[in-house]
């Protein structure tokens, strides 16, 4: 049960922005790389100053996005896209939009800017990059959001940029194990809550969110579309429970889940570090960012779940002082606790 549920989101956001600037400087390298640079794991320090990556910038988008629609009415499609476009063209055009963003996000952005083109026109059909579900944290922290909302938003925010099944579904997933971490949920039970909720949603496609999303990706139907995406993150989870039953908290984790550069490794991989160390979230973080895959995006997402699990306190408070953009992430963090 998360020690602090009534400060979940600030928990959630400042670790999701702690673990980018941790693994901000050890992304691209390799696991003995990074320890000869920086010393053993378990010691890794946030850097002076801490600066954060595309995924932070991401994720403040996603959220200033989120608050303008809930604040014009009910969440749709209708209230999500214009504003949510809006922040990821901002970000795009940003001067700060210089930390190693992904390509994907870069030309659906590009794409995203011209007037008047439909939002599917630009979604990348063929990309699972974890760009999608790295940033959807807000989703899954926002209160007052139905689930079938909560899934077709988390959904929707992917499909602007990444629109394969898999990113879809990953980041509906994502989103719904912070949801989950953030009302209190165990842990332990967190891989078959997961799974369940796989199962239930592996053939509903959002059409009412998504359009016509699965014709554009050329694909048989709108339930083989996204099933697609559904079984890939059935397969993580897979190979994140088999990391489970032995687990080996030295190794490096994306020996086990992978390397995270595509959207169910991310999650699986993320998942691994956190519940490795559920009641230790500064050592998940730690984890997180000694890898050999993307280090930024594993921790940050580590850093959500644990946050969302702890709450604000898991967090040093030297840390959260000079974490880039401290005061719009408690903002957010108080917006929605």
């Amino acid at each position: 049960m998360a020690s602090v549920v009534s400060t979940a989101a600030t928990g959630s956001l400042i670790g999701l922005a702690l673990g980018d600037a941790l693994g901000y400087p050890t992304e691209f390298k390799s696991v003995p790389a990074i320890e000869a640079a920086y010393g053993p794991w378990r010691g890794l320090d946030l850097p002076t100053p801490a600066y954060i990556t595309d995924d932070t910038q991401m994720t403040l988008a996603l959220a200033r996005g989120l608050r303008t629609a809930m604040e014009r009415g009910p969440l749709d499609a209708a209230t999500l896209e214009p504003p949510v476009r809006g922040e990821y063209v901002t970000w795009w055009r940003s001067p700060d939009n210089n930390r190693a963003p992904g390509n994907t996000c870069l030309t659906a952005c590009r794409l995203l800017s011209e007037p008047g083109s439909p939002w599917a026109a630009a979604s990348r059909t063929g990309s699972k990059g974890c760009g999608a579900n790295m940033r959807v944290a807000p989703i899954g922290l926002a209160p007052g959001l139905t689930d079938q909302q909560r899934a077709g938003a988390a959904q929707l925010q992917s499909a602007l940029t990444h629109g394969h099944p898999t990113a879809l579904a990953a980041s509906d997933l994502t989103a719904w194990a912070v949801r989950l971490l953030a009302q209190g949920a165990d842990p332990a039970e967190l891989p078959r809550l997961l799974r369940t909720y796989v199962h239930a949603e592996r053939t509903t496609y959002h059409a009412d969110w998504l359009g016509d999303l699965w014709q554009r990706a050329g694909a048989a139907s709108p339930e083989a579309f996204i099933a697609y995406g559904w079984d890939e993150c059935r397969g993580a989870l897979d190979r994140l429970d088999a990391a489970l039953r032995n687990p080996d908290p030295e190794a490096d984790p994306c020996l086990a889940t992978g390397e995270g550069w595509i959207a169910e490794e991310a999650l699986a991989t993320a998942l691994l570090c956190f519940l490795l160390f559920p009641e230790e979230p500064v050592t998940a973080l730690r984890r997180g960012a000694v890898t050999a895959g993307d280090s930024d995006s594993i921790a940050c997402l580590a850093g959500a779940f644990a946050g969302a699990h702890l709450g604000a306190d898991a967090w040093p408070a030297a840390w959260v002082d000079r974490i880039e953009h401290r005061d719009e992430l408690l903002s957010f963090g108080r917006l929605w606790d």
